[in-house]
């Protein structure tokens, strides 16, 4: 009996430790809400121990809250320069049913975007990449690596992987805006057909928390795609990672 009591007063106190974590919680979500309302885009914010004193609660606690606020595009860090107050002005929307390019989504609602740094390396396939292009083990390809900026910030993260035979470093010329999918729907051969494409939230990992200029671990959107053409060749393997607060996805999806 007196384990029983013992153990009933053990879960009341937790469960009312876990409220007043939640109460805490979403007290200083709605206050970060506020001041980040108030203040205008590109202004900077307090520091991380003037703004945590000011809210009353621990560095640790004020920077795992700012996550969520910087993964919506709602804030940005700069490493030894402070945070940045960055509303969105337009949301990138988009239905998964139609493959198109964020240059082409971007467009429709006069958003300008542009290429940041980009990568393009002609190396091996890898294992995995080799079996899923359906190529030779000492097959090459083309790495297409680049990161896509709206309003002065890193919204997303695209790799592409494809065959030397269908695309070579040689034709991304001073042209190419960052978008392998409007390059061969431009040049027309081969000619595309679908797309497969898993999607996923992962948790940045170093490198790419470094270009996308968030913290490591943070969430990010993120597709797994493979291309075909009309032949049913897999002719690109790509990883694009999205930035949440900048973009919408949906699906129409019919009953039964």
């Amino acid at each position: 009996m007196s384990h029983d009591l013992n153990s009933s007063r053990y879960s009341k106190k937790v469960n009312q430790e876990n409220m007043v974590h939640i109460s805490t919680s979403q007290r200083l979500h709605e206050q970060l809400i506020k001041i980040i309302a108030e203040t205008k885009p590109g202004e900077r914010l307090l520091t991380e121990p003037a703004l945590a004193k000011q809210l009353g609660v621990s560095r640790a606690t004020l920077r795992e809250a700012m996550r969520t606020f910087e993964v919506q595009g709602l804030i940005t860090r700069k490493q030894g320069s402070g945070t940045y107050v960055s509303h969105p002005s337009s949301v990138i929307e988009s239905g998964l049913e139609v493959l198109e390019s964020i240059e082409t989504l971007a467009k429709k609602i006069g958003l300008s975007v542009s290429m940041g740094a980009l990568e393009v390396k002609t190396r091996l396939a890898a294992t995995e990449e080799a079996a899923i292009l359906q190529l030779s083990e000492n097959a090459l390809i083309l790495r297409v690596a680049r990161v896509i900026l709206a309003e002065k910030r890193p919204v997303a993260y695209l790799i592409d992987i494809l065959p030397i035979d269908i695309l070579n470093a040689d034709e991304l010329g001073k042209d190419f805006t960052g978008s392998v999918l409007d390059l061969l729907l431009h040049r027309g051969d081969p000619i595309l057909q679908s797309s497969k494409t898993n999607i996923c939230a992962v948790l940045a990992e170093k490198d790419t928390a470094r270009r996308m200029e968030i913290q490591r671990s943070d969430v990010l959107l993120c597709f797994v795609a493979e291309l075909y053409s009309t032949s049913g060749r897999v002719i690109d393997y790509s990883h694009s990672y999205f930035l949440p607060g900048y973009f919408r996805f949906h699906v129409n999806r019919k009953v039964g």
